[in-house]
């Protein structure tokens, strides 16, 4: 075996026994998230609007709801998605954050949750999990973030090992096909080798992706990369002109005016993200994000407003100019999340996400139980290999085939002490080759 190989199987095999755990865990995790959506949907069956021939409820109209229902709290963001209850959330810095299912022709509230402090749903405890692992956010957050910058590691090294140094019919058999026939050991080596090959390019994918949510230096330089060397522009750059406060529009006049600028350029769009304006703070800008297509952002643009003269700001370089007309690298930042969950291709993308993820999550488990039987834990070593009137002869042993026996002269043979680890086997072979 070439230096190359060896040290490419010694980084598969520890990188892998170090962080199997995590990996397990952001991927499981992972794959529960990837319908979110469906499966709320299909909890709050109670939020289904149908859609009416009817002008929906303007955002100063739904700070008068909030403000019935929960005076004191400060309106942040409301949701408007067609066939759907508007998502309005309430909150400040300290104290209970609450969100309201309202009606959005009628002003109704549907149903209300109090989102108390340590407390969370169970979605929001999946995702705490993905990213963080439930740990303080300061010390799970980067333990999430290079590991999953190991796993990309580990998904390479692995391809190395699969990879054959000689293709026959015996190989491609071994490397494409799980062996259902064969002993357990046999089945869990197919699983690990065979299932990680499939999944291999979704898992990049999926792994490459989620690393530009948290490593700030790889999602800048992808980005740099990608763009010909352009910078990736903060989206809190964007600030209304605090010298025009309250001169022209009161804060309701603002917001509405924004809305229907916003609602008149678009009406065939699928949803749209309103983010109010802090009043007491006299830079904060009103944002809103459409979504043309539902179940997907990657087409999604922003628009911005001045919070006192409702002019329209300029905006962001990547998220602010529509999907057609952004550059290479603009395109793939946008495209990021939906590769990430798998809806770039609708729904049957997001199964293949969530089959990717789930046997991310089973490698670690299945690459431990191949090393474990490697070492020959649990077996019984030193041993002397029994049989009637026949022994095994090592110069007999052919790697990569099965050993021949060979009767032995009783006066001049010698017993060979055997294990599992030293008999190379078809099985064993697999295994020193994957591992």
């Amino acid at each position: 075996m070439s230096t190359f190989k060896k040290i490419n199987n010694w980084l598969h095999l520890w990188l892998g026994l170090i962080s199997g755990i995590i990996v397990s865990i952001v991927c499981i995790t992972g794959c529960i998230w990837v319908f979110n959506d469906e499966i709320t949907g299909m909890l709050e069956p109670e939020t289904r609007i149908e859609k009416q021939d009817k002008v929906v409820l303007m955002p100063s109209q739904l700070m008068k709801v909030a403000a019935e229902t929960h005076p004191g709290l400060k309106v942040s963001y409301a949701t408007y998605q067609q066939g759907r209850a508007i998502y309005l959330g309430l909150g400040e810095r300290r104290g209970p954050n609450v969100t309201l299912r309202v009606d959005p022709y009628t002003g109704k509230v549907i149903s209300e949750k109090v989102h108390k402090k340590g407390e969370t749903d169970f979605f929001r405890w999946v995702l705490n999990g993905h990213r963080f692992l439930w740990m303080p956010v300061e010390i799970g957050r980067p333990i999430v973030n290079y590991g999953t910058l190991v796993f990309v590691i580990l998904l390479i090294t692995g391809l190395i090992w699969w990879y054959p140094k000689k293709w026959s019919k015996s190989t491609r058999d071994k490397s494409f096909k799980i062996k259902w026939s064969g002993t357990w050991k046999r089945v869990n080596l197919d699983l690990h080798n065979v299932l990680g090959f499939y999944s291999l390019l979704f898992l990049l994918a999926i792994a490459l992706t989620g690393m530009v949510y948290g490593i700030e230096w790889y999602s800048d330089g992808l980005y740099w990369v990608t763009s010909g060397g352009e910078q990736l522009e903060k989206r809190d750059k964007i600030k209304s002109d605090s010298l025009n406060a309250h001169k022209y529009f009161t804060p309701e006049q603002a917001i509405d005016k924004a809305w229907l600028t916003i609602a008149t350029r678009y009406p065939k769009s699928k949803g749209f993200y309103y983010t109010f304006p802090d009043t007491a703070k006299a830079a904060s800008p009103i944002l809103v994000t459409v979504y043309p297509s539902s179940g997907q952002f990657y087409n999604s643009l922003s628009h911005a407003f001045d919070q006192h003269t409702v002019k329209e700001l300029k905006a962001n370089a990547v998220y602010g100019t529509p999907f057609e007309q952004a550059g290479f690298g603009a395109k793939l930042r946008r495209m990021n999340y939906d590769i990430h969950v798998g809806s770039i291709l609708g729904f049957p993308g997001k199964v293949l996400a969530f089959l990717a993820s789930l046997i991310g999550a089973s490698l670690p488990v299945t690459g431990f139980i191949v090393w474990w039987n490697r070492k020959g834990f649990g077996t019984k070593k030193g041993k002397k290999a029994k049989s009637k009137g026949l022994k095994m002869d090592e110069k007999a042993l052919v790697p990569g085939k099965f050993a021949v026996k060979k009767p032995l002269k009783p006066k001049t043979a010698r017993p060979v002490m055997t294990s599992f680890s030293t008999i190379k086997n078809d099985n064993s072979n697999q295994s020193e080759r994957f591992i």
